[in-house]
Protein backbone atom coordinates (compact mmCIF):
# COMPACT_ATOMS: atom_id res chain seq x y z
CA UNK A 1 0.00 0.00 0.00
CA UNK A 2 1.12 3.85 -0.76
CA UNK A 3 0.17 6.28 0.89
CA UNK A 4 0.06 10.05 -0.48
CA UNK A 5 -0.83 12.76 1.76
CA UNK A 6 -2.57 15.37 0.60
CA UNK A 7 -2.85 18.48 2.95
CA UNK A 8 -4.35 21.80 2.61
CA UNK A 9 -2.76 23.68 -0.59
CA UNK A 10 -0.87 20.67 -1.99
CA UNK A 11 0.54 20.92 -5.69
CA UNK A 12 -1.86 18.54 -7.65
CA UNK A 13 0.68 17.74 -10.19
CA UNK A 14 3.06 16.79 -8.16
CA UNK A 15 0.27 14.61 -6.23
CA UNK A 16 -2.51 13.43 -9.11
CA UNK A 17 0.78 12.52 -11.40
CA UNK A 18 2.88 9.53 -9.09
CA UNK A 19 -1.03 8.74 -8.06
CA UNK A 20 -1.80 8.03 -11.70
CA UNK A 21 1.07 6.47 -12.41
CA UNK A 22 1.70 4.04 -9.55
CA UNK A 23 -2.09 3.35 -9.81
CA UNK A 24 -1.46 2.82 -13.49
CA UNK A 25 1.33 -0.17 -12.50
CA UNK A 26 -1.20 -1.71 -10.57
CA UNK A 27 -0.03 -0.61 -6.87
CA UNK A 28 -2.76 0.45 -4.61
CA UNK A 29 -2.07 4.41 -3.98
CA UNK A 30 -4.63 5.48 -1.02
CA UNK A 31 -4.35 9.15 -0.97
CA UNK A 32 -4.64 10.57 2.88
CA UNK A 33 -6.64 13.83 4.00
CA UNK A 34 -4.03 15.37 6.10
CA UNK A 35 -6.34 18.02 6.80
CA UNK A 36 -9.76 16.96 6.27
CA UNK A 37 -11.39 14.29 4.15
CA UNK A 38 -11.66 16.87 1.01
CA UNK A 39 -8.66 19.04 0.32
CA UNK A 40 -8.17 21.62 -1.64
CA UNK A 41 -4.70 21.83 -3.81
CA UNK A 42 -2.85 25.42 -3.94
CA UNK A 43 -4.68 25.83 -7.69
CA UNK A 44 -8.14 25.82 -5.82
CA UNK A 45 -8.81 21.99 -7.00
CA UNK A 46 -10.94 19.68 -4.67
CA UNK A 47 -9.78 16.65 -4.11
CA UNK A 48 -12.14 13.93 -1.80
CA UNK A 49 -9.75 11.61 -0.41
CA UNK A 50 -9.94 7.70 0.27
CA UNK A 51 -9.31 8.24 3.80
CA UNK A 52 -8.10 10.89 6.82
CA UNK A 53 -4.90 11.26 8.80
CA UNK A 54 -6.72 9.34 11.58
CA UNK A 55 -7.79 5.96 9.36
CA UNK A 56 -3.73 6.05 8.72
CA UNK A 57 -1.89 2.56 9.85
CA UNK A 58 1.50 1.69 9.02
CA UNK A 59 1.48 -2.28 8.75
CA UNK A 60 1.40 -2.85 4.80
CA UNK A 61 2.98 0.40 3.79
CA UNK A 62 5.03 0.39 0.73
CA UNK A 63 5.72 3.56 0.26
CA UNK A 64 4.78 7.10 1.38
CA UNK A 65 4.54 10.29 -1.10
CA UNK A 66 4.77 13.59 0.12
CA UNK A 67 3.50 16.48 -2.44
CA UNK A 68 4.93 19.88 -2.37
CA UNK A 69 2.81 23.53 -2.60
CA UNK A 70 2.52 26.05 -0.88
CA UNK A 71 1.03 26.18 2.20
CA UNK A 72 0.51 21.97 1.49
CA UNK A 73 4.06 21.72 3.19
CA UNK A 74 3.71 23.63 5.79
CA UNK A 75 0.56 21.75 6.44
CA UNK A 76 2.66 18.23 5.98
CA UNK A 77 5.29 19.46 8.51
CA UNK A 78 2.66 20.54 10.86
CA UNK A 79 1.19 17.49 11.06
CA UNK A 80 2.92 14.82 14.11
CA UNK A 81 1.06 12.02 12.66
CA UNK A 82 2.57 12.67 9.19
CA UNK A 83 6.29 12.73 11.00
CA UNK A 84 5.56 9.68 12.84
CA UNK A 85 4.71 7.81 9.64
CA UNK A 86 7.93 9.55 7.76
CA UNK A 87 10.14 7.93 10.99
CA UNK A 88 8.61 4.80 10.73
CA UNK A 89 9.31 4.80 6.96
CA UNK A 90 12.82 5.90 7.90
CA UNK A 91 13.73 3.76 10.20
CA UNK A 92 12.12 0.75 8.68
CA UNK A 93 13.69 1.17 5.17
CA UNK A 94 10.35 2.21 3.34
CA UNK A 95 10.43 3.99 0.24
CA UNK A 96 10.05 7.55 0.38
CA UNK A 97 9.11 10.01 -2.17
CA UNK A 98 9.20 13.80 -1.76
CA UNK A 99 8.67 16.42 -4.53
CA UNK A 100 8.58 20.41 -4.68
CA UNK A 101 9.47 21.94 -0.95
CA UNK A 102 8.50 18.76 0.72
CA UNK A 103 11.84 17.43 0.50
CA UNK A 104 12.92 20.16 3.30
CA UNK A 105 11.11 18.22 5.63
CA UNK A 106 13.17 15.27 5.66
CA UNK A 107 15.73 17.49 5.71
CA UNK A 108 14.44 19.51 8.71
CA UNK A 109 14.15 16.36 10.51
CA UNK A 110 17.82 15.19 9.95
CA UNK A 111 16.65 12.27 7.17
CA UNK A 112 18.49 13.39 4.59
CA UNK A 113 22.06 13.50 5.98
CA UNK A 114 25.03 12.42 3.82
CA UNK A 115 22.43 11.74 0.86
CA UNK A 116 21.79 13.60 -2.07
CA UNK A 117 18.66 15.11 -2.92
CA UNK A 118 16.94 18.19 -4.93
CA UNK A 119 14.16 20.26 -4.05
CA UNK A 120 11.82 23.26 -5.24
CA UNK A 121 15.00 26.28 -6.12
CA UNK A 122 15.16 28.29 -2.80
CA UNK A 123 14.39 25.19 -0.31
CA UNK A 124 18.14 24.04 -0.63
CA UNK A 125 18.93 25.56 2.93
CA UNK A 126 16.44 23.02 4.55
CA UNK A 127 17.80 20.22 2.87
CA UNK A 128 20.38 19.99 6.33
CA UNK A 129 23.28 17.47 5.38
CA UNK A 130 22.18 16.68 2.39
CA UNK A 131 24.52 16.66 -1.32
CA UNK A 132 22.12 18.79 -3.12
CA UNK A 133 21.47 18.18 -6.72
CA UNK A 134 20.28 20.14 -9.58
CA UNK A 135 18.56 17.14 -11.33
CA UNK A 136 14.54 16.34 -11.98
CA UNK A 137 14.35 13.58 -9.58
CA UNK A 138 17.06 11.67 -7.64
CA UNK A 139 17.12 8.19 -5.37
CA UNK A 140 19.45 7.60 -2.58
CA UNK A 141 18.56 4.60 -0.97
CA UNK A 142 14.98 4.75 0.21
CA UNK A 143 14.35 8.68 -0.57
CA UNK A 144 13.57 10.05 -3.94
CA UNK A 145 13.43 13.64 -4.04
CA UNK A 146 12.44 15.68 -6.96
CA UNK A 147 12.25 19.33 -8.11
CA UNK A 148 8.79 20.56 -9.01
CA UNK A 149 5.71 20.31 -10.78
CA UNK A 150 7.66 20.05 -13.98
CA UNK A 151 9.62 17.09 -12.86
CA UNK A 152 6.28 14.96 -11.64
CA UNK A 153 7.21 12.41 -14.52
CA UNK A 154 10.28 12.07 -14.03
CA UNK A 155 9.74 11.61 -9.85
CA UNK A 156 6.65 9.01 -10.87
CA UNK A 157 9.34 7.29 -13.13
CA UNK A 158 11.94 6.90 -10.03
CA UNK A 159 9.03 5.96 -7.90
CA UNK A 160 7.91 3.24 -9.98
CA UNK A 161 11.73 1.99 -10.75
CA UNK A 162 12.44 1.75 -6.46
CA UNK A 163 9.18 0.15 -6.03
CA UNK A 164 8.86 -2.02 -9.02
CA UNK A 165 11.48 -2.32 -11.78
CA UNK A 166 13.24 -0.29 -14.28
CA UNK A 167 11.37 -2.19 -16.91
CA UNK A 168 7.98 -1.31 -15.73
CA UNK A 169 8.98 1.90 -15.62
CA UNK A 170 10.17 2.16 -18.62
CA UNK A 171 6.75 0.28 -20.50
CA UNK A 172 4.59 2.86 -18.51
CA UNK A 173 6.61 5.88 -19.94
CA UNK A 174 6.32 4.56 -23.61
CA UNK A 175 2.54 4.18 -22.98
CA UNK A 176 2.18 7.35 -21.78
CA UNK A 177 4.13 8.61 -24.55
CA UNK A 178 6.65 10.15 -21.88
CA UNK A 179 10.32 9.93 -22.38
CA UNK A 180 12.71 9.78 -19.31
Amino acid sequence: MIYVFLAEGFEETEAITPIDMLRRCGKEVVTVGVTGKVVTGSHNIPVTCDITLSETKTEGLEMIVLPGGMPGTKNLAASPRVSEIIKHCAKNDILIGAICAAPSILGEMGLLNGRKAVCYPGFEDALKGAEVLFVPAVRDGNFITARGAGAAPEFSYELISALIDENTAEKLAGNIVWKK
